[in-house]
């Protein structure tokens, strides 16, 4: 079989409460990314509505996976054939709280969904005072193009036994949609932790997040060596790296980390 390489955009924008304008401004990346040659295209966490500090707005601006916001989803990645990822704020069983989720699309619909393990409790933060957590199950992906792709959220990178699971799903890329909060060194804490997964296990690492003043920006995907193939800095936009499963394989024969690793990883109870 003839595989050639998918473009992988990661697109940068900081969501607001404003649900209608984060539309817009995704239709409007996705459109960017697609003639710039994406066939996938990664939003930042929290895309379809984003308020800071959280407060109750939150809960009332939660959406189902059935939604709007995901049936907008779909139909962008129907009229420009693109798999679209991108986080949203989904109803919870618990009154006041909020599921973090991402949820990757085609022309179907939802294809591959993910809600945040490890929710962002540092730094000066409470996320899980609004949040909460997903469940520990069997991770989601999604193919296309003979590439698989996993999923994964923000805070989440901190932690590497995520993108080890992620990785023995056979993913080739892993899909990191993020708000990673600005403070001192970290927009090195989010550059070094991408390098990192990507370089451990062997695969390509794509990071979307919201710019400043909120966010770093930085929004970049690396390599399966740990090279950034694209970067975007802070601006709102778009930048496309084409991945290829040949290099996945070829990172691997040199350093078949993985093959080699005498250590699973299983969930804490």
């Amino acid at each position: 079989m003839t595989v050639t390489p998918l473009g992988v955009a990661v697109a940068q924008f900081a969501p607001t409460a404003d649900e209608s304008a984060n539309l817009d401004t995704i239709a409007d990346l996705v459109e960017r990314a697609r003639r710039r040659g994406a066939d996938v295209v990664l939003f930042p966490e929290y895309s379809s509505y984003f308020v800071d500090p959280f407060d109750a707005s939150l809960a009332e601006h939660a959406q189902g996976l059935d939604g709007p916001f995901v049936r907008a989803l779909t139909a962008l990645a129907a009229a420009h054939d693109v798999h679209i990822v991108a986080g949203l704020v989904e109803r919870a069983a618990s009154p006041g709280r909020v599921r973090n989720t991402v949820v990757a699309v085609d022309a179907g619909g939802i294809v591959a969904r993910y809600r945040k393990l490890h929710l962002y409790d540092a730094f000066g933060q409470r996320e899980s005072d609004w949040v909460e957590p997903g469940d520990i199950d069997v991770a989601e992906t999604f193919d296309t193009g003979g590439i698989r792709f996993a999923l994964m959220t923000c805070y989440d990178l901190r932690f590497p036994e995520v993108a080890r699971v992620l990785a023995d799903t056979g993913a080739h890329v892993v899909l990191v949609a993020a708000e990673w909060v600005r403070g001192p060194l970290k927009e090195d804490h989010w550059r070094t932790l991408l390098q990192a997964r990507a370089i451990e296990n062997t695969l390509y690492v794509a990071g979307a997040d919201h710019p400043p003043p909120l966010g770093v920006g930085h929004s970049v995907v690396i390599d399966p060596q740990g090279v950034p193939v694209v970067h975007i800095g802070t601006a709102t936009d778009v930048a496309v790296a084409f991945v290829d499963v040949r290099a996945v394989e070829r990172v691997r024969r040199v350093n078949p980390a993985l093959a080699l690793r005498r250590y699973t990883v299983a969930p804490r109870v």
